[in-house]
């Protein structure tokens, strides 16, 4: 069967697992890597051809999506594909680093004659898994115009931004924004339900009127379960993704006070052991902090 060409996906976890997933499925041939054999195996079975480091991506793949978990794994991988020594190669970042990082691994790539383009993902891993996401590329025009196409597999709209940089920066107000939009969710459900109202009538409502958010629609259904295990976000990477705002920010000068009133929600739900839960679970953390006891629903 023929297929559109060859792509590489260095990441298989809750992002860059739907993005392989996706491209499989429109006719690319897929060449996975991720460090943890369970995700490589997962993979497997969803037709991307998995193998056991980025350099052998790199060999056969002229473009990479990377989606990785730190900044330390960037740089390994930035470093395996430049050792490998191979003809140009594309890549594409998707993932949520400060613009040090990015702008490091993006002049170690071209000092190797690779392209880098600046690619952050706005949505959620829920949303990723529908294609329901947007992706903030930057960098060279002509490069992103080559990949829209790809992107297009995996996506439901790219928006070039210009300068690399500019898509990370764009990154960090959208995230700044479901930060506290998060929050906000979880105190609207837990002063509903503290007040005696049925968390689903809650949820219901909102959504029909003018305080609904994509936030709320994506995070709320959690909450009125008060189930998290499903993580679209863990709470364990949003902490690498607040610290980076915090730090942009600062960096600015820029004041962010309401991003600031989130952050010790977020610690005590980390705190409490809730790192591999997902955000919505700071909730949990509010619901204690309001001696909340929820009534027994029925049929559960």
């Amino acid at each position: 069967m023929a297929t559109k060409g060859t792509v590489g996906v260095i990441g298989l976890g809750i992002m860059g697992g739907a993005f392989a997933q996706h491209l499989a499925a429109a006719g690319w041939r897929v060449v996975g890597f991720d460090i943890d054999a369970k995700r490589r195996r997962a993979l497997a079975k969803a037709c991307v051809l998995t193998v056991d480091d980025a350099a052998a991506v790199a060999a056969v793949s002229p473009v990479i999506i990377t989606s990785l978990p730190n900044p330390r794994a960037l740089h390994d991988t930035v470093k395996a594909i430049v050792a490998a020594k191979h003809p140009e190669r594309v890549i594409i970042e998707a993932s949520t680093f400060t613009l040090d990082d990015k702008l490091k691994a993006e002049r170690a790539l071209a000092k190797a004659g690779h392209m880098m383009l600046d690619c952050p993902v706005s949505g959620t891993g829920s949303q990723a898994r529908t294609k329901d996401i947007i992706i903030y590329a930057s960098g060279d025009p002509k490069t992103i115009r080559q990949v829209r196409p790809l992107l297009a597999d995996i996506s439901r709209a790219t928006h070039d931004l210009g300068a690399f940089g500019n898509g990370s920066r764009m990154k960090y107000v959208a995230n700044l924004l479901v930060a506290i939009n998060n929050v906000a969710a979880a105190e609207a459900m837990v002063l509903g339900m503290k007040s005696g109202l049925d968390p689903q009538v809650v949820h219901d409502m909102v959504t029909a009127g003018a305080g609904n958010s994509r936030v709320f629609e994506l995070r709320a259904p959690m909450m009125v379960k008060g189930r998290y295990d499903d993580a679209t976000m863990k709470l364990s990477i949003w902490q690498k993704d607040m610290a980076v705002i915090g730090d942009f920010a600062r960096k600015l000068g820029c004041p962010v006070p309401l991003f600031a009133a989130t952050k010790p929600v977020y610690s005590a739900a980390l705190a409490s052991g809730l790192g591999a839960q997902d955000t919505a679970a700071v909730c949990a953390v509010l619901e204690k902090k309001a001696r909340l006891r929820r009534k027994k629903r029925r049929g559960g």
